[in-house]
């Protein structure tokens, strides 16, 4: 932000107030759904291997262009976060967690192989020697089964991750903004603590003059001491609003610095269906849930089949036998449960009930959305607005009504205090101005990130 500069005092008391009035107003500006279904069952072509994530890394830093200026920018800090913010590296992990699940669900059972010796102790009339193999053998497609289920596992964790990047991103820029906010907020109580305490020195010398009373004076020093707190909280929000930037930046000890970018740009045109009708088909959180779906269809595929018990097979071969005829020979093993009792009934039951749960979920997150946009929508409408009212008309009313005081008191036709009342205006004014201004970009930002957020709350 460029620093301020406000002329010095007048020594002339009238040419005195005139500065103080010019300069507040030049100084203001300057700083300014799923319903209940049988279950069904949607088969899927086999894949090899798990599926790729639906989304992409989410665009960045398209809120608020960086202008000429030194410092940083939004796309600066977003790489920053996206680099350091732990909690990207632990999603990560988590997605590779579910590949290494899907690689050994679709394993076989390995081979055994070991010695048989029979008739041992039979001072070798009788004793036998072999060596036999082991094999089970999974039938009803089990593995095909496992590996399916494990694949939208695979997808959902890919979501899951795709969902926490847009959480960093939308903390990097709401933090972004509030630092912005909170720099102009200090330029602005700097100046009107400044023209306040100019204007304090002009009260005390009327007053001295006995052209104004003592009400008038501590008026006066009461709208300084309330510059001075304003100040003061403005600072304290900025310090906050850096603390909370260089956190989600995973940068904890990051020195703050200037910030490039214009809050000021034009609110986006947004519509509240069409914005509802993006988050219910391209959120991260939806498509996790629709894997989730698919992937408790799968499990219940894998319960349909878990009767069909595996073969297990055992061959032997007998190298050495010293019974009669004395010639190698073999025997063959083969071994199948039969499912009369245990047909995995209560299998099945659940798998059932996982499917109904994951599509009940998906209908809750639907509805959850809805509920979620809905403030943030009217956040962003209500401060949209008033934005585009006070960069249109109540700006420019609070100048000249300032404009307007200075002269009538000039002229004898208002007393101070009513041209200090219209000062104070001018400030408030501008103040909800940057408190609108702050609104709109972030409800902007989160709705960009598809109202995901706090990326650093464990879970």
């Amino acid at each position: 932000m460029p620093a301020f500069h406000c002329p010095p005092l007048p020594s002339s008391f009238r040419h005195a107030l005139r500065a103080t009035a010019l300069g507040l107003g030049g100084c203001l500006l300057a700083a300014t759904s799923f319903a209940q279904q049988p279950v069904n069952i949607r088969p899927v072509a086999h894949q090899e291997q798990p599926p790729p994530a639906v989304h992409q890394l989410p665009p960045q830093g398209q809120l608020a262009p960086p202008q000429p200026h030194a410092g940083l920018a939004l796309e600066q800090l977003e790489q920053m976060a996206l680099h350091n913010n732990p909690s990207l590296g632990r999603a990560h992990a988590q997605v590779q967690i579910a590949k290494g699940t899907w690689v050994q669900v679709g394993l076989p059972p390995n081979p055994s192989v070991g010695y048989s010796g029979q008739q041992l102790g039979s001072n070798g009339l009788a004793e036998q020697h072999g060596v036999y193999v082991t094999q089970e053998i999974v039938r009803g497609g089990k593995l095909n089964l496992n590996r399916q289920a494990a694949a939208h596992e695979v997808a959902r964790a890919e979501q899951e991750l795709v969902a926490q990047q847009y959480r960093v991103l939308t903390d990097v820029r709401t933090a972004y903004y509030r630092v912005l906010i909170a720099q102009r907020q200090i330029d602005l109580t700097t100046d009107i603590a400044r023209m306040y305490s100019q204007a304090l020195d002009t009260t005390n010398k009327l007053l001295k003059a006995q052209e104004i009373s003592r009400l008038d004076l501590l008026d006066a020093q009461l709208d300084l001491e309330n510059a001075r707190v304003a100040l003061q909280n403005a600072q304290y929000s900025h310090s906050s609003a850096w603390r909370s930037l260089t956190a989600v930046l995973g940068q904890p000890d990051f020195q703050p610095q200037p910030l490039a970018g214009d809050v000021t740009v034009a609110a986006k045109k947004l519509n509240y269906q069409e914005m509802l009708q993006r988050m219910l088909t391209a959120s991260p959180e939806i498509a996790a849930a629709a894997s989730e779906i698919e992937r408790a269809r799968w499990a219940y595929q894998r319960a349909l089949v878990e009767h069909k018990g595996n073969v297990n097979l055992q061959a032997l071969y007998n190298w050495q036998d010293n019974g009669i005829g004395g010639r190698p020979d073999g025997a063959l093993i083969v071994d199948m449960p039969i499912p009369i009792w245990n047909k995995n009934q209560g299998g099945i039951v659940k798998a059932q009930g996982e499917v109904t749960v994951a599509e009940h979920k998906m209908a809750l997150l639907e509805l959850d959305i809805q509920q979620r946009l809905a403030p943030v929508f009217e956040r962003y409408e209500s401060s949209a607005n008033q934005v585009e009212r006070m960069q249109g008309t109540i700006l420019k009313l609070a100048q000249e009504n300032v404009d307007l005081s200075r002269k009538a008191y000039q002229a004898g036709e208002q007393t101070y205090l009513e041209m200090l009342d219209a000062q104070r205006k001018y400030s408030n004014a501008h103040s909800m101005y940057l408190d609108a201004l702050r609104d709109l970009r972030l409800a902007e930002a989160e709705m960009e990130g598809f109202l995901l957020q706090n990326s650093l709350q464990a879970k």
